[in-house]
């Protein structure tokens, strides 16, 4: 009798991953590189969702039918790339969703052990992006993305020597590189996207700070949420069309905000502090002496 996957599958190993997607058994036991098209259980386990204690990298293509993601669906006519890290649900997804061509890259975080990328893959934040943000490249990315694939493929089926393990590092190093430049594009590329991500995030912040009754500071997880979008993409796509991180841009707020009432209200700085959120007003007083070089005090004094 066929047993039934009841929640989300948590695996463990490369094996344990080949043997979910019903394929032979890696050649490597930290390492391996599947196309979609070999695998025979793929949409049973996405559709109840997979948590993996490896690091994947996938280049799908030629989606058969929609995907859905929250509450959108989303429809995947060329090549895509997402990033899932160990610790991650990665796919919560409709039945019948598959894509019909593509690799993935499968890599126990052992395999980097001594390398330096071993603590430098943390510095990809995209590994803790959304699946609903995923890379869409051009057919020149795709084709620059394949060919390292396909290096990396031609390295793990060949005989194992000294050097094989330092060649495929290399090249995962490489397609990570390549991966933030093409993902900078991407923030370029869909500017008016972003700009209503934008326009909407002004919104949340202004509305915070018009409700007196708020419960505290706005941060940056509260904002990601109501956008629906992950933390660390909102602060990449701030970065690239800010230059600040989505933090930043909320102290930035902050003290925009606090001038204003300093110079056209009578509050008092600890009731200032309070109505923007701070639980304590030397905390406000602090952030503001920072970033302006003055206390609430001195600046509202230039105004007076």
């Amino acid at each position: 009798m066929k047993k039934t996957i009841q929640g989300p599958v948590i695996l463990n190993s490369i094996s344990e991953m080949h043997r979910a997607m019903g394929i032979p058994e890696p050649e490597h036991p930290l390492i391996s590189i599947v196309n979609f098209s070999d695998v025979r259980q793929h949409s049973e386990i996405l559709e109840h969702g997979l948590v993996l204690n490896v690091y994947m990298i996938a280049l799908k293509k030629d989606y058969k039918g929609k995907v859905k993601y929250g509450q959108n669906f989303y429809d995947f006519d060329e090549g895509m790339m997402s990033f899932i890290a160990p610790g991650q649900i990665c796919y919560q997804n409709e039945p019948g969703y598959e894509p019909l061509s593509g690799s993935m890259l499968i890599f126990h975080p052992d395999f980097l052990r001594g390398y330096a990328l071993d603590k430098n893959i943390k510095a990809f934040e995209f590994f803790s992006y959304a699946a609903n943000e995923a890379l869409y490249l051009s057919k020149k990315e795709e084709v620059m993305i394949e060919g390292v694939f396909c290096n990396i493929a031609q390295e793990y089926h060949s005989n194992i020597d000294n050097f094989s393990q330092d060649v495929i590092v290399s090249h995962i190093e490489l397609l990570l590189n390549y991966s933030n430049r093409f993902y900078n594009r991407q923030f370029i590329t869909r500017k008016n996207a972003n700009n209503g991500l934008l326009i909407k995030l002004e919104d949340i912040l202004e509305n915070h700070f018009k409700n007196s009754e708020n419960t505290g500071l706005p941060t940056v997880k509260y904002l990601a949420d109501t956008l629906n979008v992950s933390a660390s993409y909102l602060s990449d796509m701030l970065r690239t069309h800010t230059g600040q991180n989505a933090q930043q841009h909320i102290h930035n707020k902050l003290i925009e905000k606090a001038k204003e009432v300093l110079t056209t209200t009578p509050l008092s700085v600890s009731e200032i502090a309070y109505q923007l959120g701070f639980e304590y007003p030397q905390s406000f007083s602090k952030l503001f002496k920072t970033k302006t070089n003055l206390s609430p005090l001195e600046y509202r004094k230039m105004f007076n």
